[in-house]
């Protein structure tokens, strides 16, 4: 039975089978035949009896350790044993705890999922540099508050959305150093079981498996790393929903500048059928904060009695997985709401122009300011000049025109040249230009 929407309504597939129950199993096998070849290479066993093991080992199937997990409660002696039936082989889990498989082998797991979350950041970050070169030039109306501000371009607003990306491309380069470790060092950390060959032992089970061993673990891997990898997750996840957030203010019916793109058979709504709903980005935003949520409860699990306790177990089979399998999920419909987006270059223009030149208050404040009015007074007498046009449904400049404080400094062509939306850009082109070169050389 079926219960979990991962199963059956998000995710993608490459991203769920690395977090499936065969996928860890398997994982976890690879580990103790790592452990059998290290053990080998100190005469432990023959090379003979690792070719043999392994051979066989990896026949072990997720029904065989669960028959077994339900005679005995332990899941990874469950798995111990199943692989010394299938190989015949005294030596498999020699001088290891079960942590040292289960923590190696989440390592081989995040380091597939890095990788793939590495492709989509970089695939992200270069399809928004490449929109914001595309719209640098295409001025719009800016909001602070939900209120018209000066114009921007949208552009601009992509550059700042591929900046976000591209330092999360960043990060998780970093992070990767602190991530994929792995241990081998038995019940409390110290590697009695193998004596003076622990460190030895330990370093060529990772050099086997291309994991850097942990630089010390108690009986598990310390908790720290996997809540930076959750933060990191909830990190990515936030800037998505900014970014689908927008996508939705920007889509509303009585703004109209940008649309999600909406296929021939789709439909929007059960009982109206105009309705052309952003449903991926109003995805984006429900899943984003469901991966926020798991940030305190992976935090949780870094507060553990002496050298551990259990209370970690249960709640990282379900923060690791469905944290990185959603994250994963919301990237893709990310990166497919940014190839398919299109602007309404026509209702951008009429958002502009219905402020009524209001939005271009400050242009003129500075340029009376640059003729010596104090600035503190000339944003007054454009502050009034302001309220003046809200109360009597005129524009900026119609107002402008009767202050004979204004028409002091300014003729009526001065006033409108200034007024233009694409004349107060300031740097606005030439930083989407340096922000789309710097993206490019981040994510190559």
């Amino acid at each position: 039975m079926i219960v979990h929407p991962i199963d059956y309504r998000y995710g993608t597939p490459e991203m769920k089978r690395i977090w499936s129950e065969d996928s860890k199993i398997k994982r976890m096998v690879r580990v103790e035949m790592a452990l059998l070849r290290a053990l080998a290479k100190k005469g432990y066993l023959s090379e003979e009896e690792v070719r043999e093991a392994k051979k066989k080992a990896f026949s072990v199937t997720p029904e065989r350790v669960r028959q077994i997990e339900a005679e005995i409660k332990h899941d990874i002696m469950a798995l111990v044993k199943a692989i010394t039936e299938a190989t015949n082989c005294k030596w498999i889990h020699f001088g290891a705890t079960s942590n040292d498989i289960i923590d190696t082998a989440t390592a081989l797991q995040l380091r597939d999922s890095v990788k793939i979350l590495e492709v989509k950041l970089r695939k992200l970050a270069s399809l928004l540099a490449d929109k914001a070169l595309e719209y640098k030039e295409v001025v719009c109306l800016g909001r602070t508050h939900g209120q018209a501000a000066l114009p921007v371009t949208y552009g601009f607003r992509f550059a700042i959305w591929a900046s976000e990306i591209a330092r999360h491309y960043i990060r998780l380069q970093q992070l990767k150093e602190r991530l994929l470790v792995g241990q081998m060092s038995g019940a409390v950390g110290t590697q009695a079981a193998f004596g003076k060959d622990g460190f030895e032992i330990e370093e060529e089970v990772m050099r086997l498996l291309n994991l850097k061993p942990a630089i010390i673990s108690s009986q598990i891997i310390p908790r720290d790393i996997y809540c930076e990898y959750i933060e990191f997750l909830a990190n990515v996840a936030t800037t998505l929903e900014k970014i689908a957030l927008n996508f939705r203010l920007l889509q509303r019916a009585e703004v109209g500048e940008v649309m999600e793109k909406f296929e021939a058979k789709q439909v929007g709504s059960s009982t109206m059928p105009h309705k052309r709903n952003p449903i991926d980005c109003e995805n984006i935003c429900g899943i984003a904060r469901v991966v926020r949520g798991f940030v305190e409860p992976q935090h949780q699990s870094a507060i553990l009695w002496e050298e551990r306790d259990l209370t970690n177990s249960s709640a990282e089979r379900i923060t690791l997985v469905e944290a990185t399998v959603l994250t994963d999920h919301i990237l893709t419909k990310m990166i497919k709401v940014v190839s398919g987006m299109a602007l309404n270059i026509e209702n951008i223009r009429r958002n502009l122009e219905i402020q009524r030149g209001l939005n271009l208050s400050e242009a003129v404040m500075i340029e009376m300011t640059k003729k010596g009015v104090g600035r503190q007074e000339a944003h007054e007498i454009l502050r009034q000049a302001a309220m003046r046009a809200y109360e009597g449904n005129t524009t900026l400049l119609e107002e402008l025109l009767k202050d004979e404080k204004v028409m002091k400094y300014f003729s009526e062509e001065e006033l409108r040249e200034i007024l233009k939306p694409e004349n107060y850009l300031g740097t606005a082109i030439e930083r989407v230009e340096k922000v789309a070169k710097w993206v490019r050389e981040v994510v190559g």
